[in-house]
């Protein structure tokens, strides 16, 4: 099974781009997306053979997710409200699927915006957000994906010196992820290449970022660690444009 994840930076902006020739190019058997920043029927997209679950925000041109699936999900998952102020909330941030063997998770997490001015709600979303995949964890394996918003460890972007405290890169942030990952979950492109650097997913508009390579890997395939066994890819598709972010792969069997 191919999965593949993908922050689009606004789905309008990056359909005329080619979206559709990289969408069959990649042939996923799941495709999620982050950042879609639409409404309902703002765009008329669906490919054959594929169904499609949304996510809108309330606010227009912000946030929203959505998957598009060939494997048909036995239900939506509600996801429940752990906290009123801050999950699920109204930003359209995660599609949640059950299939016969695991739990699909599609997130675009909370960005601590600039000063960690957000970080108080990041850090409730986070303790939310892993009691809900914990739960889900009890029932069966989950694949928890999406632009997670976190450099998790100092191999994991550019110049982690020099962007320590920043958002993305907080001890706060960084910690929320050791938390998860001890909780049971694998980062899947880690357990294939623990070492491995100059591995972003994200870049700068700024500064010719991509063209130097100087960016951050916060887009993620987590998966329950009694799987992790069974990956068989993890792959960053850095040679796709479009967006500030670039897909990235999952191959397991489950």
């Amino acid at each position: 099974m191919k999965l593949i994840s993908w922050n689009v930076n606004g789905l309008r902006a990056v359909y005329q781009k080619n979206f559709t020739t990289s969408f069959h190019n990649l042939d996923a058997d799941i495709f999620c997306l982050q950042e879609t920043k639409m409404q309902e029927g703002q765009l008329d997209i669906h490919f054959d053979g594929y169904e499609s679950y949304w996510s809108y925000a309330e606010k227009k041109g912000y946030s929203g997710t959505a998957v598009f699936t060939r494997i048909k999900p036995l239900r939506r998952v509600d996801v429940p409200v752990l906290d009123p102020e801050v999950f699920p909330g109204n930003e359209g941030r995660i599609v949640a699927l059950e299939y016969d063997n695991f739990f699909l998770v599609n997130c675009y997490t909370p960005n601590a915006q600039d000063g960690l001015k957000r970080l108080d709600f990041r850090m409730k979303w986070e303790g939310c957000l892993r009691q809900f995949l914990c739960q889900l964890d009890a029932q069966k394996p989950v694949l928890y994906c999406g632009d997670l918003n976190v450099a998790h460890q100092e191999i994991d972007l550019k110049n982690p010196k020099t962007n320590h405290q920043n958002a993305g890169f907080s001890d706060e942030e960084r910690g929320e992820m050791t938390q998860l990952l001890s909780a049971g979950f694998t980062d899947t492109f880690r357990h294939l290449y623990p070492t491995l650097t100059e591995a972003y997913s994200w870049w700068s508009y700024r500064f010719h970022a991509r063209e130097k390579n100087a960016g951050w890997r916060i887009d993620y395939f987590i998966c329950s660690s009694r799987v992790a066994p069974k990956i068989e890819v993890a792959a960053i598709h850095n040679e796709i444009f479009g967006s500030d972010h670039c897909p990235v792969e999952l191959q397991i069997t489950l």
